[in-house]
């Protein structure tokens, strides 16, 4: 792993009052996967849009297999061997898998595009991956996963060299994960390199060979990971310590003020009891269709419970919908942001204030200076960077966006405040802020539920801790109690003694 494939050396960025990239190096070697790491802003998108074609660096070189190469086009790029695999997969979702995989670059026989030799040369990349579709399957059809297994066969069918993988396992389960990893490993014993983005440590240490890091779009440093430590490249990313991204403080406990008891949606979750004090953070964890969203829907009206009761400050309520839920003083940060969370195309100041317009209203008039005032006042307690209250949501980076749904919650002043996956996708050091404003709710005596798949940030942040496995709830533990051990455990439903599943 001596030799170079690709070499930045210098790379800067300029847009209009903006530097993106400054001076940044980059060296990535064949059959390596190499983890590029930074917060959102830090640069990465830029460096992957300038290796991809999108747009050409200001200043600074690039150097493929030893020779100077510029990229003028996602094309060029593209011939030249990189291809990049995003978020969000940008395919045609009535066309075939085999449409989608040789679309731009058409096998031919005799001068005429052969379906047949396509058919049969897309059967063979998938089964090289040991990937079962089937190539005339409408990719509307595909999981999410199998969405993203197409675009890496895809690259493959154009001979590429070098793989970008843009966060590929946010909406992946944990089998999925590890068929991706077996891919990503195959890839690099075959020669080609990866360049794997990804904010989760645990995914960097598991796959990856190589580092560098970013930081406000500069090169900060770089080395192997199996001689690294999380903490080294926490400190490298955000200028902090591992221990300050939980800042978790120590809240006297209130009276109680959510009830669950036996609460049960048919076929989703069954007998589901716990109790949520003021001034506490309760945990709730479990491995994906574990159930713990959905009841949180159920907490907020937006889905009914076939059995059971909610009774919150000692009085039972019957929640049917979030305006109920919102009157008993009920909110829910949903899990997806963009879909269920913020109304994009609006601006920060509309999405603030949106569950509250009524309370902001004269005569039926809605009165701007009061909407103003409610997103200066949480806007500014969130540190959402913006280029005003004005500016549309979808104009913001990930971190950001999440800020103005907390916002737009928080302006309702909930005594319970449910937050299912709040920090999902966005970068470390906002993920410490995020953090701290939790802790802090909870100073104030509001009762947090935190839903999270990341388990230290269970650990880091909880009292206690709800930990859920295919609709029931397997354990309840205290923060004391709780170890990662014990936690994946009850999540997996196995016995420490045998490993093996424990009977419901």
């Amino acid at each position: 792993m001596e030799e170079v494939l690709l070499r930045l050396q210098g790379i800067s960025k300029d847009f209009p009052g903006i530097k993106a990239l400054d001076r940044v190096s980059l060296i990535v070697r064949p059959g390596e996967v190499h983890a590029l790491i930074g917060e959102n802003g830090a640069g990465k998108s830029t460096l992957v849009k300038i290796l991809s074609g999108v747009f050409p660096p200001t200043e600074g070189e690039i150097t493929l297999e030893g020779r100077q190469v510029t990229f003028r086009s996602p094309h060029e790029s593209q011939s030249a061997g990189i291809s990049a695999i995003h978020q969000e997969a940008t395919m045609f979702p009535e066309l075939s898998v085999t449409e989608n995989i040789f679309m731009g670059h058409h096998l031919k026989g005799r001068g005429v595009v052969s379906w047949r030799h396509m058919e049969e040369r897309t059967r063979e990349l998938l089964e090289s991956l040991e990937i079962t579709i089937n190539p005339k399957a409408k990719v509307k059809t595909l999981s999410f996963a199998e969405r993203q297994m197409v675009e890496i066969v895809k690259a493959l069918s154009i001979n590429t060299k070098i793989v970008i993988m843009d966060e590929p396992t946010s909406a992946l389960t944990l089998r999925e994960v590890e068929h991706l990893y077996a891919i990503i490993r195959q890839l690099a014993k075959s020669g080609k390199a990866v360049i794997f983005i990804s904010h989760k440590f645990e995914e960097i240490f598991e796959i990856a060979d190589s580092y560098t890091v970013l930081r406000d779009g500069r090169w900060v440093g770089e080395g192997q990971v199996a001689k690294a430590t999380v903490d080294e490249i926490v400190r490298m990313m955000v200028g902090r310590s591992l221990d300050q991204m939980y800042p978790k403080s120590e809240v006297p406990l209130g009276e109680v003020a959510l009830k669950v008891d036996r609460l049960t949606r048919n076929g989703i979750f069954k007998d589901v009891s716990f109790e949520l004090r003021k001034g506490e953070i309760l945990g709730f964890f479990g491995l994906v269709g574990a159930g713990r969203s959905e009841v949180m829907r159920v907490i907020f009206g937006i889905d009914h419970a076939d059995g059971g009761q909610l009774s919150i400050d000692g009085k039972r309520v019957d929640i049917r919908s979030p305006a109920d839920a919102m009157r008993h003083g009920v909110a829910l940060v949903p899990e997806d942001r963009q879909l269920q969370g913020a109304i994009l195309p609006m601006n920060i100041r509309e999405n603030t204030t949106l569950p509250i317009v009524g309370s902001l209203a004269r005569r039926g008039v809605l009165r701007r200076g009061a909407e103003t005032s409610v997103t200066e006042r949480y806007g500014s307690l969130l540190q959402v960077k913006s280029a005003g209250w004005e500016a549309a949501v979808n104009s913001l980076s990930g971190g950001n966006q999440q800020k103005v749904v907390l916002a737009k919650w928080l302006a309702t002043k909930p005594r319970v405040l449910v937050l299912d996956e709040p920090t999902k996708g966005i970068d470390v050091a906002t993920k410490a802020t995020v953090h701290k404003f939790i802790s802090d709710l909870a100073a104030e005596s509001i009762a947090v539920i935190l839903v999270s798949s990341e388990l230290p940030e269970i650990l880091g942040m909880s009292d206690n801790i709800v930990v859920m496995h295919e609709g029931r709830i397997t354990a309840h533990m205290s923060r004391a109690e709780a170890t990662p051990e014990r936690v994946i455990i009850a999540a997996t439903a196995t016995t420490a003694e045998s490993g093996e599943r424990s009977p419901l």
